[in-house]
């Protein structure tokens, strides 16, 4: 049985004026209530909007393509074992073209094989970076002479943000409704 929700969807009857601010803001950049790590957010209306604003500008506005986005975003999510994260990422990681068999070594805690170059990089860095907490001087290199210094923010930076969702999620146990479940990771 999956442990409750702590920290569920506010009803908009219940917002506060600041959550309300917060959820129009929200509505108008999605069209819909604060929903997934937002959610929980809510208890924080103006960091809430912050957070939601960083992700969007990183995910639609990054000088990574599409597909090494999701990686790294899919792989966040992997190593917080963050279901919610996973299940909305996966899907757009396979839409964006990143190959199943590569998600599927993710999902199982694997280093995937048969990457491209690109793919390598950013499988690379994610995983040096979440298990040191920085770069070597070898892969910040590599990641400037493929994507430049507005890479060498931008990954980080996306790697920080989403992290900070799936630790939320994590805290909030926030629940990933209908998805497959993901072992914990590392055990």
């Amino acid at each position: 049985m999956a442990a409750p929700d702590r920290l569920p969807p506010i009803s908009p009857a219940d917002y506060t004026p600041e959550q309300e601010e917060a959820a129009a803001d929200f509505r108008r950049r999605r069209g819909v209530e604060p929903f997934g790590p937002y959610a929980p957010l809510m208890r924080s209306p103006k960091v809430m909007i912050d957070v939601e604003a960083l992700g969007r500008r990183l995910r639609y506005g990054s000088c990574l393509p599409e597909d090494l986005k999701e990686l790294a975003i899919c792989q966040v999510a992997r190593s917080y074992s963050q279901q919610f994260e996973w299940s909305v990422h996966a899907m757009e990681a396979e839409k964006a073209g990143v190959p199943k068999p590569l998600l599927a070594a993710l999902a199982d805690g694997r280093r995937p094989d048969d990457m491209t170059a690109d793919e390598a990089l950013i499988y690379d860095c994610v995983a040096e970076l979440l298990s040191t907490k920085r770069w070597s001087d070898t892969t910040y290199a590599r990641v400037v002479a493929r994507h430049g210094e507005q890479g060498a923010v931008e990954i980080p930076t996306l790697i920080g943000i989403y992290s900070l969702l799936a630790l939320v999620l994590n805290v909030g146990r926030t629940p990933a409704d209908g998805a497959e479940g993901l072992a914990r990771w590392p055990e």
